[in-house]
């Protein structure tokens, strides 16, 4: 086995099945024949001494092996996209087409701070927004389909690289009838009970954050009542069902609930437990434009959203 028996082709090739699970979408994306395709990889498999898929009538499968070479095969066609970038001499940062997915309690609270001003400063910039949760992010991250994503700190971190950007406060949302909505200040965050929480389904980081603010003893009894998005969980409140956490910047007036819902801050004092999530810049670890990303980054800590300075 000679490694030069493999082409860059070859490793697109490997990719591609890899992210259709299905050879014709993944030929139809190569522009070749699915037949052409096919014996491309049966030639691969043959140079490697290794099965890389599984196939069947239903679904095209990754063998375990097949995975770790795909995953290589991702970085070497980063790294190789350098050449082009050093040959083309000085290439414009933030210009071309840019994928940055964002996790759903973030995005849609998050992107009209930050899309306008953006484009502004890097008015050659093409970008695709994806919204979604942290899971399948991460995985389009990997597999190449997006380029960086907007998350919160909640996974591992291996064959990525992660950028702090902004600390972001929960604040607690309640009926305002509730008698949290009345006293003085809120409660200390062991007496936050989860089985009084709305949350939000699994998936979402968040509905983890929130239980993980409960006294451990009580993270257990939780209320099987869960929202699918931060607007349904907000109208849920409304209608007094529970009280639960929302982050900073989805909290805004609403005509429509303006009576039925009380929005309070806990104390971010120094020395009180900061209630709140961390936002972080994640790409991968051998991403060929990183210094877009370091662009992106810095961007980002110098037009932090007001309400969070």
């Amino acid at each position: 086995m000679n490694v030069s028996d493999l082409t860059l082709r070859d490793l697109e090739y490997m990719v591609a099945v890899s992210e259709f699970a299905h050879f014709g979408k993944a030929a139809l994306a190569l522009h070749v024949s699915q037949p052409t395709l096919s014996a491309q990889i049966k030639k691969i498999e043959g140079v490697l001494g290794v099965a890389l898929f599984e196939r069947n009538n239903r679904r095209v499968g990754i063998t375990e092996q097949g995975q770790l070479i795909i995953n290589q095969s991702r970085v070497v066609l980063d790294e190789s996209r350098k050449i082009i970038s050093i040959a083309q001499g000085k290439i414009e940062i933030l210009s071309g087409p840019f994928k940055l997915g964002a996790i759903a309690s973030l995005g849609p609270y998050y992107f009209p701070y930050i899309l306008g001003p953006l484009k502004k400063a890097f008015p050659k910039l093409e970008i695709f927004i994806k919204e979604g949760l942290t899971e399948n992010l991460l995985e389009e991250l990997r597999a190449g389909k997006l380029d960086a994503i907007l998350a919160s700190n909640t996974f591992p971190e291996d064959g990525l690289r992660v950028e702090t950007l902004f600390f972001e406060p929960f604040m607690l949302a309640m009926p305002s009838e509730h008698e949290f909505a009345h006293a003085k200040a809120l409660p200390h965050l062991k007496e936050l009970r989860a089985s009084d929480m709305i949350l939000l389904e699994d998936g979402h980081c968040l509905k983890d954050q929130a239980v993980g603010f409960c006294a451990s003893n009580r993270r257990g009894n939780i209320q099987k009542l869960y929202a699918t998005s931060i607007e349904t969980l907000r109208q849920l409140v409304a209608t007094g069902m529970g009280y639960t956490l929302i982050p900073k910047m989805a909290v805004y007036p609403d005509p429509r609930l303006k009576k039925l819902i009380t929005y309070r801050e806990f104390d971010q004092s120094q020395g009180a437990k900061k209630v709140g999530r961390e936002i972080i810049l994640v790409t991968r670890e051998h991403f060929s434009r990183m210094k877009d990303i370091d662009a992106l980054r810095g961007f980002i800590l110098k037009n932090l959203p007001h309400i969070l300075t």
